[in-house]
């Protein structure tokens, strides 16, 4: 009996092994794995936020207008609901890249305010917080590409024959990705006028 299970469990394994199932499982993985460190960096960033809006507070009090900005942007952020089901859903996954373009956004007029106060930016909190931002970012621009390569390696063999057929089996789904925000914007090609600059 327990050789008939054992030959059993061999034959199985050789077979899923062989339509690709170890092979789907092991991208998922990496999936959700790359897919943690976007959180990761995300989460990062808005927890130096308060701290960032708290620093300019102090320097640029009637900038009211953009630190409410901040602030509603990194409570949109925080609001949400990160689970994740979340990257599986593609409607869930635009609104979540909406909110943290919100954020982009919203930070990035706060530098613009930092740029009119030379004690600001001569501030050693500001100097500190700002650098850690920056590196955030970049840290997120490469935690969004380690994810975009890992999605596209899963939903290739998700796609494939005949590991297509071990997905559907097993229901492992190609995944959504992320998209460029401004798609039509950049696929226009700027406009280069010098005659302009002369006036």
């Amino acid at each position: 009996m327990l050789m008939k299970r054992l030959i059993l469990i061999a034959v199985l394994s050789a077979t899923l092994s062989g339509c690709g199932y170890n092979a789907l499982q092991a991208q998922d993985e990496n999936v959700n794995a790359a897919w943690s460190e976007v959180l990761n960096q995300y989460q990062r960033r808005a927890d130096l936020v308060p701290n960032l809006v708290n620093v300019v507070k102090g320097y640029a009090a009637h900038e009211e207008k953009v630190l409410i900005e901040v602030t509603q942007a990194r409570a949109k952020v925080g609001s949400m609901q990160i689970t994740p089901e979340l990257a599986k859903d593609e409607a869930a996954l635009a609104k979540f890249q909406e909110a943290q373009a919100g954020m982009t956004s919203a930070l990035s007029r706060l530098m613009v305010v930092a740029e009119k106060y030379p004690d600001l930016k001569a501030n050693q909190n500001f100097r500190d917080l700002s650098a850690q931002l920056e590196g955030t970012e970049n840290r997120i621009a490469v935690a969004r590409n380690r994810y975009i390569e890992t999605v596209k390696t899963f939903n290739t063999t998700a796609r494939s024959f005949p590991t297509n057929l071990t997905a559907k089996m097993f229901d492992l789904n190609p995944k959504p990705n992320f998209k460029v925000e401004n798609e039509k914007a950049i696929s226009t090609a700027p406009t280069v006028d010098f005659n302009s600059e002369k006036k």
